[in-house]
């Protein structure tokens, strides 16, 4: 089974129709908007696709995946991919929830600023990925309480000018979380920022 990266990007658009087009012609939607119509056609699809990480058995039972309110401010856009200048090899094996090694590159970094500091994310590739698509898992101050220990995920895809969005609003659980039969990679420590991100998915408040 693969790993859960890059899952939303398969249904995101599921309900692009010819009925949706003609509804933005009237007033485009907001960026709120836009991230609560994501997150209801993603609650659709785990609710009743059969391609859905949620268990068959679970899926009558689902009632919606648990987010932090939609924050613009942890949106971080015009961001230059740098390159990669730390310790680590550039080509890399990352572990996986299920002990095996997945080989990956150390694409770049991205670089954004948060309440006066400057902090960075590795962004990698996979052998055999989408050009130019950039797998961003990342830790913070929430991981292993409020959302999974071995982090969340972000998929980004270059602007039309080669610069990356780097939107907290849109991180998300790996498939693991759900089933275990999924295999995810995991958050390399370099990717471990100090601050907590109250954006994107999280874990359910109720115990």
């Amino acid at each position: 089974m693969t790993d859960g990266h890059g899952e939303h990007h398969e249904h995101a658009h599921e309900h692009d129709d010819d009925e949706h087009h003609h509804h933005h012609e009237h007033r485009p939607q907001t960026y709120e908007e836009a991230v609560a119509s994501f997150r209801a056609d993603k609650d659709a699809f785990f609710g009743s696709d059969p391609g859905s990480p949620v268990p068959e058995a679970e899926r009558s039972t689902f009632k919606g995946l648990p987010y932090y309110e939609i924050d613009p401010d942890w949106r971080f856009e015009d961001l230059q991919l740098e390159p990669y200048a730390g310790d680590e090899p550039s080509n890399f094996q990352i572990p996986t929830s299920d002990g095996r090694l997945r080989p990956a590159h150390r694409a770049g970094v991205l670089r954004f600023e948060r309440d006066g500091a400057r902090h960075g994310l590795t962004a990698y590739t996979f052998d055999g990925g989408v050009d130019e698509s950039l797998f961003v898992p990342f830790l913070d101050a929430t991981s292993g309480t409020e959302t999974y220990g071995a982090g969340r995920y972000l998929d980004l895809e270059p602007e039309e000018d080669g610069t990356y969005s780097l939107d907290f609003n849109l991180a998300y659980h790996p498939s693991c979380v759900y089933d275990p039969k999924y295999s995810c990679p995991l958050t390399p420590a370099e990717n471990r920022l100090p601050m907590r991100i109250e954006a994107g998915e999280r874990l359910s408040a109720e115990p």
